[in-house]
Protein backbone atom coordinates (compact mmCIF):
# COMPACT_ATOMS: atom_id res chain seq x y z
CA UNK A 1 0.00 0.00 0.00
CA UNK A 2 1.40 3.41 -0.83
CA UNK A 3 2.22 6.25 1.78
CA UNK A 4 0.69 10.08 1.52
CA UNK A 5 4.22 11.21 0.76
CA UNK A 6 4.02 8.13 -2.36
CA UNK A 7 0.72 9.77 -3.01
CA UNK A 8 1.14 12.79 -3.10
CA UNK A 9 4.32 12.29 -5.66
CA UNK A 10 1.82 10.58 -7.75
CA UNK A 11 -0.35 13.02 -7.96
CA UNK A 12 1.99 15.87 -8.86
CA UNK A 13 4.05 13.99 -11.24
CA UNK A 14 0.18 13.28 -12.83
CA UNK A 15 -0.91 17.14 -13.11
CA UNK A 16 2.81 17.93 -14.34
CA UNK A 17 2.21 15.15 -17.28
CA UNK A 18 -1.52 16.41 -17.85
CA UNK A 19 -0.27 20.14 -17.93
CA UNK A 20 2.24 19.46 -21.02
CA UNK A 21 -0.23 19.77 -23.50
CA UNK A 22 -0.10 21.87 -26.46
CA UNK A 23 0.46 25.41 -25.99
CA UNK A 24 -2.88 27.59 -26.86
CA UNK A 25 -0.38 30.67 -26.97
CA UNK A 26 -0.11 33.01 -29.57
CA UNK A 27 3.73 32.46 -29.56
CA UNK A 28 3.92 28.74 -29.00
CA UNK A 29 4.27 26.17 -31.32
CA UNK A 30 4.37 22.22 -31.17
CA UNK A 31 6.56 20.17 -32.90
CA UNK A 32 4.92 19.17 -35.98
CA UNK A 33 4.45 23.38 -36.53
CA UNK A 34 8.28 23.80 -36.71
CA UNK A 35 9.81 24.83 -39.99
CA UNK A 36 6.42 24.54 -41.75
CA UNK A 37 5.17 27.46 -44.33
CA UNK A 38 2.69 29.61 -42.77
CA UNK A 39 0.55 31.73 -44.43
CA UNK A 40 1.07 36.10 -43.09
CA UNK A 41 -1.85 38.41 -43.80
CA UNK A 42 -2.28 41.48 -41.92
CA UNK A 43 -4.99 42.73 -40.51
CA UNK A 44 -6.30 45.85 -37.75
CA UNK A 45 -7.52 44.94 -34.22
CA UNK A 46 -11.73 45.44 -33.90
CA UNK A 47 -12.19 44.33 -30.78
CA UNK A 48 -10.22 42.01 -27.87
CA UNK A 49 -12.55 40.03 -24.83
CA UNK A 50 -10.74 37.99 -22.51
CA UNK A 51 -12.45 34.87 -22.36
CA UNK A 52 -11.06 31.24 -20.14
CA UNK A 53 -9.83 28.76 -22.23
CA UNK A 54 -10.72 25.22 -20.53
CA UNK A 55 -8.41 22.97 -19.49
CA UNK A 56 -7.53 19.82 -20.78
CA UNK A 57 -9.71 16.47 -19.90
CA UNK A 58 -7.45 13.52 -19.80
CA UNK A 59 -7.52 10.49 -18.05
CA UNK A 60 -4.55 11.49 -16.29
CA UNK A 61 -6.93 13.52 -13.52
CA UNK A 62 -9.13 10.89 -13.24
CA UNK A 63 -7.29 7.97 -13.14
CA UNK A 64 -4.40 9.69 -10.37
CA UNK A 65 -7.98 11.29 -8.47
CA UNK A 66 -9.32 7.38 -8.57
CA UNK A 67 -6.08 5.87 -7.11
CA UNK A 68 -6.12 8.60 -4.08
CA UNK A 69 -9.57 7.86 -3.51
CA UNK A 70 -9.61 4.33 -3.78
CA UNK A 71 -6.77 4.00 -1.01
CA UNK A 72 -8.54 6.65 0.72
CA UNK A 73 -11.82 5.00 0.68
CA UNK A 74 -10.36 1.35 1.83
CA UNK A 75 -9.37 2.82 5.10
CA UNK A 76 -13.18 2.90 6.24
CA UNK A 77 -14.62 0.35 7.85
CA UNK A 78 -13.57 -3.64 7.53
CA UNK A 79 -14.70 -6.27 6.04
CA UNK A 80 -17.93 -5.71 3.19
CA UNK A 81 -17.60 -1.54 4.78
CA UNK A 82 -13.95 -1.36 2.96
CA UNK A 83 -14.96 -3.18 -0.23
CA UNK A 84 -17.80 -0.33 -0.57
CA UNK A 85 -15.68 2.26 0.61
CA UNK A 86 -12.51 1.89 -1.83
CA UNK A 87 -15.42 1.85 -4.70
CA UNK A 88 -17.25 4.94 -3.26
CA UNK A 89 -13.65 5.78 -2.76
CA UNK A 90 -12.55 5.62 -6.36
CA UNK A 91 -15.41 6.66 -8.09
CA UNK A 92 -15.18 9.95 -6.36
CA UNK A 93 -11.75 10.40 -6.05
CA UNK A 94 -11.57 9.63 -10.13
CA UNK A 95 -14.76 12.83 -10.64
CA UNK A 96 -12.61 14.86 -8.43
CA UNK A 97 -8.99 14.27 -10.00
CA UNK A 98 -10.90 15.12 -13.06
CA UNK A 99 -12.27 18.53 -11.97
CA UNK A 100 -8.99 19.28 -10.59
CA UNK A 101 -7.18 18.87 -13.50
CA UNK A 102 -9.16 20.55 -15.49
CA UNK A 103 -9.32 23.50 -13.23
CA UNK A 104 -5.40 23.50 -13.34
CA UNK A 105 -4.86 23.39 -16.94
CA UNK A 106 -7.47 26.65 -17.67
CA UNK A 107 -5.85 29.49 -18.77
CA UNK A 108 -6.74 32.86 -19.45
CA UNK A 109 -7.32 33.61 -23.33
CA UNK A 110 -7.77 36.46 -25.51
CA UNK A 111 -10.60 36.44 -28.16
CA UNK A 112 -9.08 38.47 -30.78
CA UNK A 113 -11.62 40.25 -33.87
CA UNK A 114 -9.20 41.70 -36.99
CA UNK A 115 -10.32 42.80 -40.11
CA UNK A 116 -8.31 42.45 -43.48
CA UNK A 117 -7.82 45.13 -45.79
CA UNK A 118 -10.60 43.10 -48.33
CA UNK A 119 -13.10 44.06 -45.32
CA UNK A 120 -13.18 40.59 -44.21
CA UNK A 121 -13.79 40.05 -40.16
CA UNK A 122 -12.40 36.89 -38.37
CA UNK A 123 -12.40 36.03 -34.57
CA UNK A 124 -9.03 34.09 -32.74
CA UNK A 125 -9.33 32.88 -29.30
CA UNK A 126 -5.43 31.66 -28.15
CA UNK A 127 -3.81 32.74 -24.78
CA UNK A 128 -3.63 35.85 -23.45
CA UNK A 129 0.35 36.08 -23.95
CA UNK A 130 0.27 39.07 -25.54
CA UNK A 131 -1.47 42.00 -25.45
CA UNK A 132 -3.48 43.59 -28.24
CA UNK A 133 -5.71 46.94 -28.42
CA UNK A 134 -8.25 47.87 -30.97
CA UNK A 135 -6.26 49.71 -33.84
CA UNK A 136 -3.15 47.71 -33.20
CA UNK A 137 -1.94 46.63 -36.61
CA UNK A 138 -1.18 42.82 -36.49
CA UNK A 139 -0.05 40.02 -38.12
CA UNK A 140 -2.31 36.67 -38.90
CA UNK A 141 -0.68 33.18 -39.03
CA UNK A 142 -2.36 30.35 -41.12
CA UNK A 143 -1.19 26.95 -41.41
CA UNK A 144 -1.47 23.47 -40.89
CA UNK A 145 -5.31 24.04 -39.38
CA UNK A 146 -3.90 26.44 -36.90
CA UNK A 147 -4.36 30.49 -36.59
CA UNK A 148 -2.81 32.56 -34.58
CA UNK A 149 -2.30 36.00 -34.26
CA UNK A 150 0.94 38.36 -33.19
CA UNK A 151 2.61 42.02 -33.63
Amino acid sequence: MLNSKEVGALLLAAFVLSSCASSLSGGGYSRDQARQTETVQMATVESVRSVQIEGTKTPVGTAAGAVVGGIAGSDIGGGKGSSIGTVLGVVAGGLLGSAAEEKLTSQPGLEITVKFDNGRLIAVTQAADEQFKVGDRVRVLTGGGVTRISH
